[in-house]
This record gives C-alpha cells, structure tokens and sequence, in this order.
C-alpha cells in the first residue's frame, strides 16, 4: 500500500509540474527504460537519446495518465513508441511475409536451445534493426504478435515471420560465436 502512495504522489506532483516528483519519476524508472531502449535501438548512446525524448513525452502527457495501468506500463508504452519512431525514421523497414519467399520449417527450428544469457545478449548486438525490435517486444517486453502489428503499424503474419527470422538469425550467430 505505501509503494501505491508514494506513485499516487509521484503522478500528482508530476501533473503539477513539480521537478522534484519529475526527478523521482525518472529515477525511478529510467534504467529499467533504458534497458528497453537498448535492447530495441541497438546501441547505448541513442538509447540515451531515445530515453531523454521518452521521458519528455512522459511529462508533456502526464495530465492524460488515468491510472488504468501501473505508472511503469504506461511509460513503458511511451518508451516503447518512442524506439518504434525513432526506427521508423532511421528507416528500418520490415519485410512483408507475403514479399518473401517462404521459408520452410526445419526439424532444427523446432528443437530446444539452451543458451547463456550473456550469448543471447551478444548476439542480440548483432541482429538487424528490425529483427532486434520485433525479437525484443516479444520475447523481453511481453508483447504478442497482435500488439506488435498494432504498435509498428505491420501485419500480424510480418510480426511472426520477422520474429522467426530474428531466433533463426540469433541461432547463427551463437552458432558462429561458439566456432570461432
């Protein structure tokens, strides 16, 4: 019950402008939106950027904050349409699964990997931008093929296939790494 109150608190200094309730805010959540700006724009630096802008989307709409979510799910959105934008303007475009050739299911694609945290982490860097974000939303933040399609305004079969594409991608890379 205290942690309810110190957001209520929080959220309602911030609608007041109060840079104290701000700072705390950030404080707050700001690694933890880090980490989402990381894993989905590939690099530390403009995720810093990315979360910069985040945080001043977060305080400009404030008022708009209801209370229908927790204070994290509902910047966590921001944040999350924030990297979406940013990638959107670097270009990253996802291929339509209709523009492609089919790709055929193997016996490989169905077995179970095992793998360190730190391997997918490192191969993760390696992934192209959109296989990275479509990877990211849905297996580190929770998001399904259909929220997905929603957010990046793509097809829910582009989701699944870029999702495919990006475990398949991660398994070379891994792959790779433990061969050299």
């Amino acid at each position: 019950m205290k942690t309810l109150h110190f957001h209520t608190e929080l959220i309602d200094g911030c609608k007041k402008s109060k840079r104290a309730s701000q700072h705390a805010l950030y404080m707050q959540y700001a690694k933890g939106m880090y980490n989402v700006c990381v894993r989905m724009v590939g690099d530390s630096m403009t995720a810093e950027d990315v979360l910069q802008e985040a945080f001043v989307d977060v305080y400009k709409n404030i008022k708009s904050y209801k209370g229908d979510s927790t204070p994290g799910a509902w910047i966590k959105r921001i944040v999350v349409n924030k990297c979406i934008s940013h990638l959107r303007k670097k270009k990253v475009y996802l291929s339509d699964i209709d523009e492609v050739a089919h790709v055929p299911e193997t016996k490989e694609d169905n077995e179970d990997y095992t793998y360190e945290v730190q391997q997918i982490k490192n191969a993760m860097r390696l992934l192209p931008q959109g296989y990275k974000a479509i990877f990211s939303l849905y297996t580190l933040e929770g998001y399904d093929h259909e929220e997905i399609a929603s957010i990046m305004k793509i097809s829910v079969s582009t989701s699944k296939s870029q999702y495919h594409r990006a475990k398949k991608k991660l398994k070379e890379i891994i792959t790779l790494q433990g061969n050299l």
